[in-house]
């Protein structure tokens, strides 16, 4: 395994590959969303059209799966972002890695990256086990849904506008359900929505951070890991399919729970 690069402004730790790989993730998103609505047409629709009606009908229809259909079309916006960003953030990982080794002290933007001290530790700690690696290895390429940082910021941003939602569209009943079924219930339900963005973002990191662990081990095999590589990267592709759309739709049910009540129609 090998370290990645940080970059550090103020208080603050930027991962660099971490960094690039959410700005690659947004630009994807954007060039998708913008070749998807160009030309669009009603009698001679072009493929890239067509699978934007299908996406957002398979959004709309599993956000109208956890409310009422009249407040689905509200979230379909929502379900669009959150299922194309955390699904190409998750495959980003998968074609190619950019690893460097550092014999020598890396400065960027004026910032120690790679450290005398640092190029020392790392060949003590190889020990010599490993003829001509004496450096320190840095990653600078990765799914940015493989640092917790980004997941638990996605979580925290949802946990955010779940609340507010709440507070917003169903006051009375949110406010509510926090006493329910007893008022001496108050503090579990407490607990119960601080969980959610915690299981929302760990479950995120988790999938991915290991998937990429294994990709790792497995090119360490060399030419005999190859065929179980292709294996693993397809189903990849399937993981982070399935870890996109199971965020989406949480989010879309602990928004449905906040803002809807017993009495609204769910038809």
């Amino acid at each position: 395994m090998h370290d990645f690069a940080i970059l550090q402004l103020g208080g603050l730790k930027i991962d660099i590959s971490t960094f690039l790989s959410i700005i690659v993730s947004c630009v994807i998103v954007f060039i998708i969303a913008r070749l998807a609505v160009r030309n669009l047409s009603v009698t001679n629709p072009s493929k890239m059209q067509n699978f934007l009606e299908w996406v957002i009908e398979f959004v709309h229809n599993t956000i109208a799966s956890t409310m009422p259909l009249h407040r689905a079309k509200h979230f379909v916006t929502l379900g669009m972002t959150l299922i194309l960003f955390i699904f190409v953030s998750n495959l980003l990982g998968l074609p190619f890695g950019v690893v460097t080794e550092h014999e020598k002290p890396l400065s960027l933007f004026g910032q120690t990256i790679v450290s005398q001290e640092m190029i020392d530790a790392a060949s003590a700690k190889a020990g010599g086990e490993k003829e001509g690696h004496h450096g320190v290895v840095l990653g600078w390429w990765k799914s940015p849904t493989a640092d917790v940082g980004v997941t638990f910021g996605l979580a925290t941003i949802v946990f955010v506008l779940i609340h507010v939602l709440g507070l917003t569209m169903n006051r009375k009943h949110y406010l509510k359900h926090y006493f329910e079924p007893y008022w001496f219930f108050f503090p579990l339900n407490v607990i119960k929505e601080l969980s959610k963005p915690l299981t929302l973002g760990l479950r995120l990191y988790a999938n991915i951070f290991a998937g990429e662990v294994l990709i790792g081990t497995i090119l360490m095999a060399g030419v005999f890991g190859t065929p179980l590589l292709a294996a693993w990267q397809g189903f990849s592709i399937f993981v982070g399919a399935i870890q996109a759309f199971l965020f989406t739709v949480l989010t879309m049910v602990y928004i449905s729970q906040a803002t809807v009540h017993h009495g609204d129609d769910h038809h």
